[in-house]
């Protein structure tokens, strides 16, 4: 069965690697062809880094299945990962190899991506530029504990550090996200050659110029290289140039119950794409939060989403946020919003091994982590 078309949408395309200044090799590795990109970032060391994310490309490449599908694309994004983990059982590449994969489907005026690890994916719309995924690192934990402030993380001594990849664990998923484009947007992917080199004001900078989506891809890798150039740097930039019409409505001759059961249908399509898939986000989501002086953990999200609360009170935990160091009691008063319960349950725990702790002694997480091999 081959692969239906995923879009009839009017793109512009844009993609440019560079080795950078002080690597041997090129280890990323990109798609951009029939609405479908994707950037790879390997590591393993030599030539390992190369084959894991070329088979995580290639196994994008060979799909048959409609992308349009979020479970379909989980699925091929999981089936990548055996693909690399199996390879060196076949005498593909060696133990130890993985790969970064972010992957969008465009499909008229929806952007559907799977992410797993640090290449990210970013929209910008009306000149404003937004970070769509959340990198799985290290780095994005203490973020996300409020542990450490975005200036701090640029410098941080572990800033290499990566928690979730292809090829080192047969259950890996991925995250997944939907958003809707309109015409002018301008879709970015990146591996972190790019976004560890130029902060993102600079990419925004670069993003908002008026240049072909190829000159602005070019003009990206160049910044990298001109920041230092010290990692492979790959970039596919995606300009919406044109999207479908929605499908032309009957005549306002046919009867009114038709023209109302219609409206109905599609009033019901609209709302159900909306707030079902905030719905679904909200149910599988976390965050901890301050209340009468306790820190409480919440499903849902924090605040209000369409004038409506998406939050159930799971657990009112024994910690007190005055017993904590700063500036995490200032940060719990508004929320810190995380991506499962797991996640909150754990935060929960760092913060009572915190108030256990000798004072000044060195904090870290427990949870292992994945340390970047280069040769």
């Amino acid at each position: 069965m081959s692969r239906r078309p995923l879009s009839s949408n009017r793109l512009e395309i844009g993609s440019a690697t560079s080795i950078g200044k002080l690597r041997t090799n090129n280890e990323d590795a990109y798609l951009a062809a029939d609405s479908l990109f994707a950037v790879a970032d390997g590591m393993g060391g030599h030539a390992a880094g190369e084959i894991a994310s070329t088979l995580a490309i290639s196994t994008l490449k060979s799909a048959r299945e409609d992308l349009t599908d979020p479970a379909n694309l989980k699925r091929l994004v999981m089936q990548a990962n055996l693909t690399v983990l199996d390879a060196p059982r076949q005498g593909i590449g060696r133990a130890g190899m993985g790969t970064t994969l972010t992957a969008a489907v465009i499909d008229n005026d929806r952007l559907l991506i799977a992410q797993i690890g640090d290449s990210r994916a970013y929209l910008l719309h009306e000149n404003k530029l937004r970070r769509v995924t959340r990198d799985h690192s290290y780095i994005q934990e203490l973020l996300n504990s409020g542990e450490i402030t975005e200036a701090e993380s640029r410098d941080h001594p572990r800033r290499g550090v990566i928690t979730r990849v292809l090829g080192f664990e047969s259950d890996t998923q991925p995250d997944l996200y939907e958003l809707r484009l309109e015409v002018g947007d301008r879709l970015l992917l990146c591996s972190d050659g790019l976004h560890g080199m130029i902060e993102d004001d600079e990419i925004a900078l670069a993003m908002t110029e008026p240049r072909t989506a190829q000159q602005c891809a070019d003009a990206l890798v160049r910044a990298a290289n001109n920041a230092g150039g010290q990692d492979n740097t790959t970039v596919v930039v995606v300009d919406i140039c044109s999207i479908p019409p929605p499908a032309r409505r009957l005549p306002f001759r046919r009867s009114l119950r038709s023209g109302i059961l219609g409206f109905l249908l599609a009033f019901s399509i609209l709302t159900g794409s909306v707030f079902g898939g905030v719905w679904l986000y909200a149910s599988h989501a976390a965050y901890v939060i301050t209340e009468d002086g306790q820190i409480v953990i919440y499903r849902g999200l924090v605040g209000d989403v369409f004038g409506l609360k998406l939050q159930w009170q799971h657990e009112v935990t024994d910690i007190k946020a005055s017993s904590l160091e700063s500036p995490l009691p200032e940060r719990l008063r508004n929320g810190i919003q995380l991506g499962s319960l797991d996640e909150a349950e754990d935060l929960i725990e760092q913060y009572r091994q915190q108030i256990d702790e000798p004072k000044g002694q060195q904090k870290g997480l427990s949870a292992p982590h994945i340390e970047e091999q280069y040769q």
